[in-house]
């Protein structure tokens, strides 16, 4: 009999170790051969950001000292926590939709304005230019919908195969919640040219898209993006799609000045001195999209909180700012809603505009920013 419960509970462990062997090497060969994840910047790259002085030991770096103990096993630890059915987290109702139709995209009388997708992705349209920004369109923020929650919002103000020809595609960093291998791949046909952070190239060519039209930019740079000025701006963040390629590529926000209104997008971040910099060089800013949800106390240095995002708007000068990286997933734990209130307090207490529009609204730059509807609570 003891024989046989020996033999039992040694199937058993053999049984266990075979299939976590099994799964490891599922889960090795995922994350070599899945596409999404992207590649890394080649030696030549690597070369030439040595030379950098917030690149070394193989990463870039902040601009001030910022904790980043939140490492992939903690990471894990976590994932209980994420993955809890919090019903907070998720609106309990159908958030209201703008549709957009591609037809209206096409005018020659369109004023500069901006059409938000919900979290950090938009379509700006500025002199005659079409400029997707940080544009995940997909459904699911990660490697595999396995791996992530859906979008609150069955559908987009509009889809990627009604959108125009896109003039330029900026992205702030390359993580799943803004560079997107799908959406990517369905966009790379109408875009004339990329504009990206040092190393996200290196995505971008493993997915396809010519060399030619991918333009890599460092912290302060400056580039006329056929006749708009761009500037790559710091932010307090980090980057990496992989297991062991954190810090590998560059982050950071964007300058985007038109012929006449200057706008600014923060991509992820903390709050730091980086946002004065920033108001002191390139500001007063007609209009500025500031980040705005998926924080926590355990990783506060590199995603503001909702006061932050208020003081941030003071620091960079922007006439009114728009808090963003909310409304359309939950990757973090506090209430869908907790962003927009918390920012909203904030923002009325030190007098700095805000405007909170619903997704597909066209946020026209010089028109009227001034509405106080609050879409986002439920109806009676």
């Amino acid at each position: 009999m003891l024989k046989t419960v020996f033999k039992l509970l040694k199937t058993i462990l053999y049984f266990f170790l075979t299939m976590g062997l099994i799964l490891g090497l599922i889960g090795v060969l995922f994350v070599y051969l899945s596409p999404e994840f992207g590649a890394d910047p080649n030696e030549e790259k690597v070369a030439q950001f040595e030379k950098l002085d917030h690149y070394s030991d193989g990463e870039f770096h902040n601009l001030i000292p910022t904790n980043m103990d939140m490492d992939i096993a903690k990471a894990i630890k976590m994932l209980p926590e994420f993955f809890k059915n919090d019903p907070s987290r998720k609106p309990d109702f159908e958030i209201p939709i703008e549709k957009v139709d591609s037809l209206e995209l096409t005018s020659l009388s369109i004023p500069t304005r901006l059409i938000w997708f919900g979290h950090s992705a938009f379509l700006l349209q500025i002199d005659g230019k079409n400029i997707l920004i940080d544009p995940m369109l997909g459904e699911v923020p990660a490697p595999h919908p396995w791996l992530g929650k859906k979008r609150f919002s069955k559908e987009l103000p509009i889809e990627i195969e009604q959108l125009p020809e896109i003039d330029l595609i900026i992205f702030s960093h390359d993580h799943y919640d803004h560079l997107d291998y799908g959406s990517v791949q369905k966009l790379m046909s109408k875009t004339k040219s990329f504009y990206v952070p040092l190393g996200v190239g290196s995505h971008l060519e493993a997915w396809g898209v010519e060399p030619e039209i991918i333009h890599e930019m460092d912290w302060w740079q400056e580039i006329d993006a056929q006749g708009l000025k761009l500037v790559f701006t710091p932010s307090r963040h980090f980057s990496g799609r992989g297991l062991n390629n954190r810090f590998a590529t560059l982050w950071g926000s964007w300058v985007i000045s038109g012929a006449q209104e200057n706008l600014y997008f923060s991509g992820d971040g903390g709050y730091g001195p980086h946002f004065k910099e920033i108001g002191q060089k390139y500001g007063p800013f007609d209009f500025a999209m500031l980040e705005c949800g998926q924080y926590n106390e355990r990783w506060k240095e590199i995603h503001m909180m909702p006061e932050e995002t208020a003081l941030a708007a003071k620091d960079i000068q922007a006439e009114v700012f728009m808090p963003i990286h909310w409304a359309a997933f939950s990757l973090a734990m506090h209430s869908w809603t907790d962003p927009v209130e918390r920012v909203l307090i904030k923002a009325n207490s030190i007098q700095q505009p805000i405007y909170i529009p619903k997704i597909g609204s066209r946020i026209e730059i010089n028109g009227n920013l001034n509405s106080k509807e609050k879409w986002w609570v439920k109806p009676e």
